[in-house]
């Protein structure tokens, strides 16, 4: 031990008297100084699909059950009974502020130092404002400006920027970004996981996520809405499934909401889905779910476990306290750990178009973007692997015995769009509140904390108010309580 210790001694002693050229000396001339940032950028595709942790609590737990796709009696399912777990509200801040955002922005910078091409800045670009348009959209104003700077600017307590503020900001940046992209491949080359560097899927993609984020308007700024949503479609959104916004997992790179279903066994079909897809005689019902008791995909077998019991009100009211007679997602197709992770859709694109034909006459005709929507929903499924194909005629005979219905167009829409973004649970929960639509009946589970109403936002992390707590003040003082039931600035009443 002594010798040890004076050999550790005789070290440092050795390095303070000869610190001449020790800069030098400690470069490793094996490794690089930085890391390639094509390297980087397929590790912040990852980083937006996350892991099972923020999938689990805020994506599924929460957003899943709220929207009524998924059901539990499992306590901790708080989205499913309205109840308030502040550490399973705020996991998606936990993780895509230290892993995504921190991420793009050293991404963002380095690009700029190395005076990248410009269609390479617009890729990062188009994955920022995706990053944080999930942030805002769930949990309103949010760090934006200032965030991810700890080590770029030495920024280690950011402000939370206003939602109104982020907004117009997120799709200016849309509009940059489609502009400079051009065709051919970009210089990312494969290290792009998501479009292998075709610049012209990018362009659409930054073109649909300006949709989305335009529609997302159309309560507080109708003018708006219109404007960006008349750019996004002059600029050319998506035209095929070929367009879809995804990453493909494997077993090395394991899709977060699989490992969700993997560890956690409690899920089952939400009664208001299954009710929703037996009724139109759907296709997808056998490929979306399983009897849990045996596997079972025949209609018949299938029933929806309604939302906001637990296990002794079940048994009071039908005197069993298991659920393996009821539906479960099909573990057999759509729960792998190698399945892909969609953030939007041909679908998704197809249903907004037909949306800004009935508000305000654009992009053609509406019922044929709605039944291009509805197709293009049930073919997607094929990403799941052979077992999820859908033939075309029945995709016929559904569209035959569910027409469109100008009368209803909005609810029937954005109905078929709450049912083509199932496991995209943040874009369901975002659409829901920017529409209405479908509607659902809220749940009114003893000791919830919305007085029986669906939840508006989910919740800024604790550690702020310690960590971060002039700006978290300032935040809550300016949106409103940092409660479920605040709504966020788009979602006005």
């Amino acid at each position: 031990m002594k010798k040890s210790i004076y050999i550790l001694l005789f070290a440092l002693l050795f390095i303070g008297a000869c610190d001449d050229g020790f800069e030098e000396l400690n470069v490793d001339p094996t490794k690089p100084t930085q890391v390639a940032s094509s390297n980087k950028l397929t590790a912040v595709m990852k980083y937006i699909s996350s892991e099972r942790y923020d999938n689990w609590r805020a994506g599924m737990i929460y957003q899943s059950t709220m929207m009524q796709h998924i059901a539990t009696t499992a306590s901790y399912w708080s989205g499913d009974k309205y109840t308030w777990n502040k550490g399973y509200a705020s996991s998606l801040l936990d993780r895509y502020y230290n892993n995504a955002v921190k991420s793009i922005e050293d991404l963002t910078v380095q690009l700029e130092e190395e005076e990248s091409p410009e269609e390479m800045k617009a890729i990062v670009k188009i994955l920022r404002v995706f990053t944080y348009s999930r942030l805002t959209d769930l949990y309103g104003d949010v760090p934006y400006s200032e965030a991810g700077k700890a080590v770029i600017e030495g920024i280690y307590l950011p402000k939370y920027d206003l939602q109104s503020e982020i907004y117009p900001d997120l799709l200016n940046e849309l509009e940059e970004a489609s502009a400079a992209l051009g065709t051919g491949i970009s210089d990312f080359g494969s290290a792009d996981v998501i479009y292998n560097g075709d610049q012209e899927k990018w362009k659409k993609l930054a073109n649909s996520l300006m949709l989305r984020l335009g529609l997302r308007l159309i309560k507080v700024d109708p003018t708006a809405s219109q404007a960006w949503v008349t750019k996004a479609i002059s600029g050319g959104v998506m035209t095929s499934n070929e367009d879809i916004f995804y990453l493909q997992h494997d077993a090395n790179n394991k899709n977060g909401i699989g490992e969700v279903f993997t560890a956690d066994d409690n899920p089952r079909m939400s009664k208001t889905f299954i009710d929703f897809l037996q009724g139109g005689s759907d296709p997808r019902l056998p490929i979306l779910a399983a009897r849990r008791s045996d596997g079972s995909t025949i209609s018949d077998d299938l029933v929806g476990f309604p939302n906001g019991l637990d296990l002794p009100m079940l048994l009071e009211m039908t005197g069993e306290d298991n659920t393996d007679a009821y539906a479960e997602p099909n573990r057999n197709i759509i729960t792998s750990e190698s399945a892909p992770m969609i953030f939007q859709t041909y679908a998704e694109v197809e249903f907004m178009l037909a949306e800004a034909n009935v508000r305000w006459g654009l992009a053609g005709d509406a019922e044929a973007h709605y039944n291009n929507g509805v197709t293009a929903a049930m073919k997607h499924l094929s990403l799941y692997g052979e077992d999820a194909i859908i033939a075309d005629a029945d995709i016929t005979d559904y569209l035959t015995a569910n027409p469109y219905d100008s009368t209803n167009a909005l609810e029937q829409i954005n109905t078929q769009y709450w049912a083509a973004t199932f496991l995209n649970e943040y874009e369901t929960f975002s659409n829901w509140r920017r529409t209405g639509f479908p509607v659902l009946t809220p749940v009114d589970y003893p000791g919830n904390v919305t007085n029986g109403t669906i939840p508006r936002r989910l919740t800024y992390s604790e550690s702020e108010q310690s960590n971060n707590p002039d700006n978290y003040a300032a935040a809550i003082a300016i949106q409103g309580p940092d409660v479920l039931t605040t709504r966020v600035w788009w979602d006005v009443q």
